[in-house]
């Protein structure tokens, strides 16, 4: 394995606005002017979607000002990464659909005595209205489903946390103590649930499409040609990666809660709330300056977070990087300057 994988200070040319995610089978990249998904299907074949980005000059206000852009960023990454999620895993279930029909037809030209291809017409005629009826059911199911995320995530980690700490004797009324330990809790939930579900089948591969993202936008960083020699020589760890800026949040909140001056503990999870707002924009300012920057504070900050991505990240395997090849390329403006972070 070369030695500039194991290195996660590896020192880049210039920093790239891409920033893409691991789906089912697939990776999504978003550029300055284009997004892009890529799935392996299969038959082993590439599928390859692109759309429209807004992250450009005519960004709007909330996009571009301080503090405000981290939540903007956030929401928008949530439910753009869920929604290409769903569709990735659809684009699995909508081929083994295909093979079951095209199956099926063969066996009723066999029994009918009719052509294989009249079968398959007479198989794959849609029901009137179904179309319209599963878009509109989707959409619900796919906002209800982000709704149920956030909804876990504030049970694991901001009422779990600081409802067991209310049970240690004598940390009750010293709220900063109180907000350390809190934090503690909070990342060693983090961690060891990332762990778990890294024994997953499933999780295990996905962790090796996002060591296949980065990997492809350090080579593209490095302004070398998108090969997969090329790409294999790189490092999976990056800065800006969403499980750094998880660890961050995780930190910035600490600090935050520092100077929250409840006690009480349903008082301490309802400031969590209303503060959480600024604990992302400023986490995503603290990202900002730590993929723009490389000196001693930005390490520091970076640390945590490049540490975790050893669990959420994987070697990929050549495939893998055929498909995050696939989904960088349309992402890549033509003019360099737009794509400089």
């Amino acid at each position: 394995m070369s030695n500039k994988n194991q290195d996660p200070q590896c020192c880049e040319k210039f920093k790239s606005k891409i920033g893409g995610q691991a789906l089912i089978e697939g990776i999504m990249m978003l550029g300055p002017n284009t997004g892009a998904m890529a799935c392996r299907l299969p038959d082993g074949t590439i599928d390859i979607e692109t759309w429209d980005e807004n992250n450009g000059k005519n960004a709007p206000w909330y996009r571009k000002t301080p503090l405000v852009r981290g939540c903007a960023s956030f929401v928008t990454s949530l439910v753009k990464g869920y929604k290409y999620m769903m569709k990735s895993a659809d684009k699995q279930m909508a081929y083994e659909e295909k093979k079951a029909k095209e199956e099926e037809a063969r066996e009723k030209a066999e029994k009918e005595g009719i052509s294989l291809e009249e079968a398959i017409a007479q198989t794959d005629t849609p029901k009137s209205g179904k179309k319209e009826k599963e878009g509109s059911g989707y959409d619900i199911f796919m906002y209800l489903g982000i709704v149920v995320g956030v909804a876990m995530a504030i049970g694991l980690f901001v009422f779990l946390p600081k409802w067991a700490v209310a049970f240690i004797p004598g940390i009750k009324k010293k709220r900063i103590l109180r907000s350390v330990v809190e934090g503690v809790v909070k990342i060693a939930i983090f961690v060891a649930y990332m762990a778990l579900v890294s024994l997953m089948k499933d999780i295990k591969r996905q962790y090796m499409y996002h060591g296949a993202e980065h990997k492809t936008i350090a080579c593209h960083e490095a302004e070398l040609p998108l090969t997969v020699e090329n790409i294999r020589k790189q490092t999976r760890f990056h800065k800006r990666c969403g499980t750094s800026f998880i660890f961050i949040v995780l930190l910035v909140s600490i600090f935050v809660m520092c100077f929250v001056p409840f006690t009480v503990t349903w008082q301490r999870i309802a400031a969590s709330l209303i503060l959480l707002p600024l604990v992302v924009g400023i986490s995503y300012e603290c990202i900002r300056l730590a993929g723009n920057k490389d000196n001693f504070f930005t390490r520091i900050l970076s640390a945590p977070g490049l540490a975790m991505q050893r669990i959420t990240t994987k070697e990929p395997d050549d495939s893998m990087i055929e498909i995050a090849i696939a989904a960088l390329t349309p992402c890549i403006p033509k003019d360099k300057e737009e794509d400089k972070w």
